[in-house]
């Protein structure tokens, strides 16, 4: 089984199926990353629409391009996806998230924070994914953390986030608001586009 359900940004669609394809977060944001780790997000960028695909749990989110117009592609993604899911091709290539943990590993490391700091970045994490991930997932994309610095958060938009017009307004009015309700510590959200 496999639908749609429409997400905050008009670029993207959530397709839902009623089976678990893949245990985690998988955002590709360019087909060179696909090519290397998904042989279905790879096959999604052969269709000139595809801009985006990101892939959590049971449902994948495709970004398209804008001048491309849901009603004339929406069936054909559906189907390739249904396909390609009952025939259980590949969706993600073994050792995926561990890569992208060392990557976040090397990122990370550039960043490095007092023992006050520390706690409240943990504060900050513990926050965004006890209530932001799991909000921002049912519209089909995700939230990361990336870095805290005198008193700024930069989170990372990805899937139906990255590019959504209401990103801004999740970010400033509901993330912003919420942290530093509860992080006196916490003065600016900024977002960065996964």
């Amino acid at each position: 089984m496999l639908y749609t359900e429409q997400t905050p940004n008009p670029e993207s669609l959530k397709f839902v199926t009623n089976r678990m394809i893949y245990k985690g977060t998988a955002d590709f944001r360019e087909e060179t990353l696909a090519k290397e780790w998904s042989p279905l997000a790879t096959e999604l960028f052969e269709m000139p629409f595809v801009k985006g695909v990101y892939i959590c749990n049971n449902f994948v989110t495709i970004t398209k391009e804008f001048n491309y117009d849901w009603a004339d592609i929406m069936l054909k993604v559906k189907e390739y996806l249904k396909g390609y899911i009952s025939e259980e091709k590949p969706i993600i290539q073994e050792g995926f998230e561990e890569a992208m943990a060392e990557i976040e590993a090397e990122r990370g490391a550039s960043y490095e924070y007092t023992e006050n700091e520390t706690e409240i970045v943990k504060k900050i994490k513990d926050l965004i994914d006890t209530h932001v991930k799991p909000a921002v997932e049912m519209d089909g994309g995700n939230i990361e953390f990336k870095s805290w610095e005198k008193g700024t958060v930069t989170l990372v938009m990805q899937g139906a986030c990255s590019g959504c017009p209401s990103s801004t307004v999740t970010l400033k009015q509901g993330i912003e608001g919420m942290l530093q309700r509860m992080i006196p510590e916490v003065k600016e959200v900024v977002a960065e586009m996964g």
